[in-house]
């Protein structure tokens, strides 16, 4: 009980000394790690997460920044989702509170230990407070080119005034689509439905600064970096691959477009036995498909989701469907 009040307590006056930038500079004791967390179950989580941890035990500080937080109870919160306008801030919490959530679920938070001067431990803090700012808390969030991990690469680079040199090559030149289907699983139904929404620019090759916008490219290829003298940047690390849960068989798209034609072709042979056709079954599938559509054609003229747009794959329902069809149509 007295460790959660002193916890609480710590975490109160932690955020009273950010906002008020009465934290003293960096010692020589000052650490400062990128945190990267393993994948959720929920679909936004699927693709992990990273975070920047300062700790100095000389001034008893052991904080996470962390530049996923949004606001459900923002005005207008879901109509701004859907338009990809979601605002992002960074929030700062205690390393302890920060891992409870991850060691409720099981999900295990891999640390790096940047190999940094003083000078730029300090610079680094500096930044961090900054950005921990009322006013500069906020960015606008986009999933590939500005979210959670963009933010810490960006900042640690500036740093280190873009001096990190990278042997990790790991999936450069792959497409975004074939990196996210990595994340979702390729025969998961989310991977069917993001596969719907994306044009052809998710099938663009990502260059190799494009691709660490995934929390676990990044970790990677912070692993392998060094600076321009040959110094690792990373002193100290327990970086291990995701372990990603394969979809099963039996919850698979495949499986349930299977089941569809199935259906539909059944339907059409009982239409061809009794000579007539059922009118009904176009008007059941034909709305979803109709409203599935129009939020394509939403999302690409009236959003800023970067990959959405009209693909072949758009087309792979109908023609499932007109298959079954020709059960009844060619005699």
């Amino acid at each position: 009980m007295f460790r959660h009040l002193r916890t609480y307590v710590l975490s109160v006056s932690l955020m009273l000394s950010l906002a008020a930038y009465a934290l003293p500079d960096m010692t020589d004791n000052a650490r400062i790690s990128l945190l990267t967390c393993t994948p959720g179950e929920e679909l936004y989580a699927r693709y992990g997460h990273t975070a920047i941890r300062v700790t100095d035990e000389t001034n008893d500080l052991d904080v996470v920044f962390n530049y996923g937080i949004f606001n459900f109870n923002t005005e207008h919160f879901y109509w701004k989702f859907v338009r990809g306008e979601t605002w992002y801030e960074l929030g700062a919490s205690p390393y302890y509170w920060f891992m409870r959530e991850y060691e409720q679920t099981q999900r295990p938070v891999y640390e790096q230990v940047l190999n940094l001067t003083i000078e730029q431990r300090e610079e680094l803090w500096q930044a961090l407070l900054t950005n921990f700012q009322p006013e500069n808390r906020q960015y606008l969030y986009n999933f590939v080119f500005d979210n959670c991990a963009t933010r810490p690469y960006f900042l640690i680079a500036r740093t280190l005034d873009d001096t990190i040199i990278s042997d990790y090559t790991g999936y450069t030149g792959v497409t975004y689509r074939a990196f996210i289907r990595h994340y979702t699983g390729a025969l998961s139904w989310e991977n069917a439905g993001i596969n719907l929404l994306f044009g052809p620019r998710a099938d663009q090759p990502m260059t190799s600064e494009q691709r660490l916008f995934l929390p676990e490219e990044l970790m990677f290829f912070l692993q392998e970096a060094r600076l321009t003298d040959g110094t690792p940047l990373v002193s100290e690390s327990d970086a291990a691959p995701f372990e990603i849960e394969p979809t099963p068989w039996y919850a698979s798209w495949p499986l349930g477009l299977a089941l569809y034609f199935l259906i539909v072709a059944l339907i059409s042979l009982f239409d061809r036995k009794r000579q007539r056709w059922s009118w009904w079954l176009e008007l059941i599938a034909g709305i979803p498909y109709l409203l599935l559509i129009l939020i394509v054609v939403f999302l690409t003229f009236f959003s800023c989701h970067p990959l959405v747009g009209f693909g072949w794959r758009l087309l792979i329902i109908p023609l499932t469907h007109l298959c079954a069809r020709l059960i009844y149509i060619i005699r």
